[in-house]
């Protein structure tokens, strides 16, 4: 990419922020919906504590999908889909629980299953349902393919614990299949990518994105969002970063761009992040100060961003962003590769 970067405090940067009406203002990348949160646990059909994380796809009906995770008032989440025609009210919410934890057959999803990532595969003609199971070896990932959110096809665990957010690639590259997720170790928690010739079996495992190091807003921890959007200058991807703060955790999103052939080379980063807790149903709720999108579907107009996030992991909201928007911005806002020598 041959896209100047300039520091977003410096003089440069603002003259041509000014200048270009490409190149947005940080606070304006995603607007919230008014009526927020979009979803609570009082418009469920049965008894919950809360919903949150949820997955997100455009189905071939027009209708938008969201895949909840819900937690029970065990403490024990499962999935439940909710349809609406234009994605933001009107929501049809499935009568029961539409995947639950099989224990019996599966037993690392003995405590549940959390935070689906959806992604429709033109090649298997099929939703690929990545998700967290989780039992006493710990949180680790799953998937399942469906091609009507009705029944499933479950792959049992794909990576094993101590990993998460995980999101399935709509193609193959170079002819294997191509998975991000976030193993957690001893020496942190970084962003990865394996590769698989049948989505069962894993390997070439590869760092795509590390935690930065010191006072950065994603230091030693980071994470998939939603999956990649794939764009014709590379994977566009959020991510969310999590600052360790004296009051607790500050969960916040940024970007970052990688190579559309090899999406383990990361081309751009963001240096600040670009979305946080502010609304009052961010900054308070079962766990505070978390905005975390497992989802987003994009608009007819191939640009426009309808973003869900579980707030505060007690409701589902959604904000809106423009595709260009965040490209332009990530082009005058970053650091040339993934900035870990910072």
């Amino acid at each position: 990419m041959n896209s100047i970067r300039l520091p977003a405090t410096s003089p440069e940067y603002l003259t041509a922020k000014q200048q270009n009406a490409q190149v947005p203002a940080v606070d304006s990348l995603f607007v919230r919906y008014p009526s927020n949160p979009i979803l609570r646990r009082q418009d469920w059909p049965y008894p919950v504590n809360s919903v949150f994380n949820a997955g997100a796809t455009r189905l071939a009906d027009g209708d938008t999908l969201l895949l909840c995770r819900v937690e029970d008032r065990r403490g024990l989440s499962h999935l439940c889909a909710a349809r609406s025609a234009n994605g933001i009210d009107g929501w049809r919410i499935d009568p029961q629980p539409t995947l639950m934890a099989n224990p019996r057959e599966y037993p690392e999803e003995i405590w549940g299953i959390e935070d689906p990532r959806i992604t429709y595969v033109p090649e298997l003609e099929q939703y690929a349902v990545a998700y967290t199971s989780y039992a006493r070896g710990g949180p680790g990932v799953s998937l399942a393919l469906t091609k009507d959110f009705k029944s499933f096809e479950r792959y049992g665990v794909i990576m094993s614990p101590e990993d998460k957010d995980a999101a399935l690639l709509p193609r193959r590259i170079g002819g294997f299949w191509a998975l991000i997720h976030r193993p957690v170790t001893t020496l942190g928690a970084h962003m990865w990518i394996s590769y698989s010739p049948d989505l069962q079996h894993w390997g070439s495992h590869k760092v795509m994105l590390e935690a930065r190091r010191g006072g950065w807003w994603d230091a030693n921890k980071i994470g998939l969002c939603s999956p990649p959007i794939e764009t014709t200058k590379g994977w566009l991807t959020i991510y969310h970063g999590v600052r360790h703060t004296a009051s607790g955790s500050i969960y916040r999103l940024g970007l970052a761009l990688f190579d559309i052939n090899k999406p383990d080379i990361c081309l751009l980063r963001g240096d600040s992040w670009i979305f946080g807790p502010e609304a009052p149903y961010e900054r308070g709720g079962d766990v505070n100060d978390v905005v975390f999108p497992c989802g987003q579907t994009i608009g007819a107009d191939g640009d426009t961003v309808h973003l869900y996030y579980g707030a505060g992991d007690s409701c589902v909201a959604m904000a809106t962003g423009s595709v260009r928007a965040l490209l332009s911005w990530l082009d005058f806002n970053s650091s040339a590769g993934d900035g870990n020598d910072f």
